[in-house]
């Protein structure tokens, strides 16, 4: 299997940031580009932060956390990925901007260089074709907050060479994460059953079933879910679960992945969660209270 020593990941956001933090964490020379100067200090803010936090929990040496940060190395430049064996993508779900990068970095790469993708959703062959390399390239992906969840999705399409898998498997246990295989459908496992439920929490809403509060606590006390639907809408994003439902139906066209009209007007409305401040819930007070959406 190809050696992984330097890794370059794709974006500084919220997951981005995350799988930064991993990589370098676990010992690995790590690379992250972002698009502008602003959001490479904010990434890096939120990547001591996360660091800090865990020394002061007891998850880790002070030192580590030292090594960790300069084994780091944030820029602006595709070319500070050029001699990555593995680059990690974690940008917006948007094919066409997948593409640009990875038939940018295509050019830039060396031959034996692995791609992977962070997405939720999109498949891996359609992201790979935009490169000359679909046998090395696979899906990865992670879950948040990255640090903290131990499960990763390991996506491997029709074209992924066993080589390539297995090299990728062995680096999802190297961070210290627990890898599940899923073929190349999107949504893979976990957003496949995950995103339905969601949908039909917004249904019962939208029926007058019952109220947000109570489909939350019926959720979390009747299954033993740690939060309710739409406490966990909130915290991945409502414009993130609106994108991969969308992608989803429109790979599957069943109903029970189209988006409900409440969430479509509620991306009208900015309503994207913590993220804006507000979704289901109003989070503007010491605690958050649950929004009148009219439904």
């Amino acid at each position: 299997m190809p050696d992984i020593r330097i890794v370059g990941v794709l974006g500084c956001g919220l997951m981005g940031s995350g799988i930064a933090e991993v990589c370098a964490r676990a010992g690995y020379d790590t690379r992250v580009r972002e698009t502008g100067l602003e959001l490479v200090e904010r990434g890096g803010a939120n990547i001591r932060r996360s660091l800090d936090r865990a020394v002061e929990k007891g998850k880790l040496e002070a030192a580590a956390r030292g090594q960790a940060l300069d084994r780091l190395h944030l820029g602006t430049e595709l070319n500070d990925l050029a001699d990555c064996d593995l680059i990690i993508e974690a940008v917006t779900e948007d094919l066409a901007t997948k593409h640009e990068l990875f038939a940018a970095l295509d050019g830039l790469c060396e031959a034996h260089t692995i791609f992977a993708s962070n997405t939720s959703s999109l498949p891996i062959a359609a992201m790979s074709a935009a490169t000359r390399r679909a046998d090395r390239f696979v899906g990865l992906h992670f879950f948040n907050p990255v640090p903290v969840m131990k499960l990763v999705e390991v996506v491997r399409s029709i074209a992924t060479s066993q080589d390539t898998f297995d090299t990728v498997l062995a680096f999802a246990r190297s961070v210290g994460k627990d890898p599940v295989v899923a073929r190349d459908t999107p949504g893979f496992i976990v957003n496949r059953l995950l995103v339905p439920y969601m949908l039909d929490a917004i249904r019962l809403l939208e029926q007058g079933g019952a109220s947000i509060e109570d489909i939350d606590k019926g959720m979390a006390l009747g299954t033993g879910h740690p939060m309710g639907p739409f406490t966990l809408g909130d915290f991945v994003g409502l414009d993130t679960l609106f994108r991969i439902a969308e992608i989803m139906f429109h790979e599957y066209r069943e109903t029970r992945f189209a988006p409900p009209p409440l969430l479509r007007r509620m991306m009208d409305m900015g309503y994207h969660g913590r993220k804006s401040g507000r979704g289901f819930y109003d989070y503007s007070g010491e605690k958050p209270v649950a929004v009148n959406l009219g439904a």
